[in-house]
């Protein structure tokens, strides 16, 4: 605890946020900022402080700032990270937010390797949701990524993280080159390796979702290669593909989704309000997660058929509390078995099995939870995929240093 200790700033330099929050323990850090758990003492309520030093880089206060003033316009949406306090001295600036108990999508990412079409549709409705609000009062977020997505206590998103945002008119285009290398927009690149490109505004956000909704799926991104610069050639082509074993599994709809988002050209990029209305975020009643239950219930029909004809012997006939008893077991039995249908495994083809078993979904989850467990992110995916690529694209990632070592033009 003492270690935690010192990396506290001094009481007389933030007597104000002593005086009102009791740090505690480090929930993560920054190059210049440290997160930790704090407690309201007045209530008992338990938020998250990000202590920002501007002691080194005076340039920290005026884009934290910035970014207060951009939280402030967006606060208020379910789905984005509530700021609830900010204080400020010579030394640090203390930003008071909301608590999110389960952490960055990205930790559940790697817990889980892949999350079903179910989950991934939830997600992304918020994350689109949450986009539109922020589009709706000009503001363009510029460094979408699962880090930059918490999850709260009912597994509900909270976008967080607005310190590349910037208030951007309709009309007007940003020309500066920064987040996080696989999620760049190929008009960022453009205009950052091209003359006379105009530059580009809130479509990026929408190209960052698709590398989100494709990463969420597979638990790889689209865009990886070993050399940075082929990588980035990719992007601006828009190379990616969809032949791992994985999206043999995957619908018809997410990957049409997919293909609408990842859309070079930004005329033809779906928008906020496109994506929105997209059949994959709209549940239909039976849905691809019903398909257990379907089986169920046609290789259940005779017990299912018995059931009917005691309930019609019960109208027809005079009380009798025996058949009454014996049916409401036969209906007790029949929801238990309904609500375990979810934990009942697939049956497996063996012959499939023999040739291939990792194409069997199944055992694939099995095998990537496994590998991934004893070698962590260096567990490859696929043909040209790597899921240590998530782990490379380190944040607030600035690619400027690259092209003034590539200052030929990419042919």
């Amino acid at each position: 605890m003492a270690k935690d200790d010192d990396l506290l700033p001094d009481v007389d330099a933030a007597k104000e946020f002593y005086s009102k929050y009791e740090p505690k323990e480090i929930l993560g850090r920054g190059i210049s900022s440290t997160v930790r758990r704090c407690i309201e003492k007045e209530t008992g309520v338990e938020f998250a402080a990000k202590i920002i030093d501007i002691s080194n880089e005076p340039e920290n206060r005026t884009a934290t700032i910035e970014e207060v003033r951009i939280l402030r316009l967006v606060s208020g949406h379910p789905y984005i990270i509530q700021l609830h306090d900010v204080f400020e001295s010579e030394t640090f600036i203390f930003l008071v937010f909301e608590l999110c108990k389960n952490g960055e999508l990205f930790d559940y990412l790697t817990s889980v390797v892949t999350l079903s079409e179910k989950k991934t549709r939830n997600i992304m409705r918020q994350l689109f949701e949450a986009l539109e609000h922020v589009h709706g009062h000009e503001i363009v977020h510029r460094d979408l990524k699962p880090e930059n997505i918490l999850l709260d206590d009912a597994m509900n998103i909270k976008l967080t993280d607005f310190g590349f945002a910037r208030v951007l008119p309709r009309g007007e285009l940003l020309t500066e080159l920064c987040g996080t290398p696989g999620y760049l927009a190929p008009e960022v690149l453009r205009v950052n390796m091209y003359e006379g490109e105009p530059g580009y505004a809130h479509e990026v956000d929408l190209w960052a979702c698709g590398v989100i909704l494709y990463t969420l799926l597979v638990g790889c991104p689209p865009f990886w290669h070993r050399k940075q610069m082929v990588m980035l050639r990719n992007i601006m082509e828009g190379q990616y593909s969809f032949t791992s074993p994985e999206w043999a599994d995957i619908s018809e709809e997410a990957k049409d989704l997919i293909r609408r988002l990842l859309v070079v050209d930004v005329k033809q990029r779906y928008t906020v309000h496109d994506a929105l209305q997209h059949p994959f975020l709209h549940v239909k009643l039976w849905d691809t997660d019903m398909v257990p239950l379907k089986q169920s219930l046609g290789t259940q029909s005779r017990r299912f058929s018995k059931i009917s004809q005691m309930a019609m012997d019960l109208k027809i006939c005079p009380f009798n509390a025996r058949k009454k008893f014996k049916f409401a077991i036969l209906c007790v039995r029949s929801m238990v078995r309904m609500t375990r249908l979810r934990f009942t495994p697939e049956p497996l083809s063996v012959s499939k099995g023999r040739c291939d078993p990792y194409r069997i979904k199944v055992l694939r989850k099995v095998i990537d939870g496994c590998a991934f467990r004893v070698y962590g992110h260096w567990v490859k995916k696929g043909e040209g995929q790597n899921r240590a690529a998530l782990f490379e694209n380190t944040p607030k990632t600035e690619l400027r240093q690259i092209y003034m070592s590539n200052l030929s033009p990419v042919s």
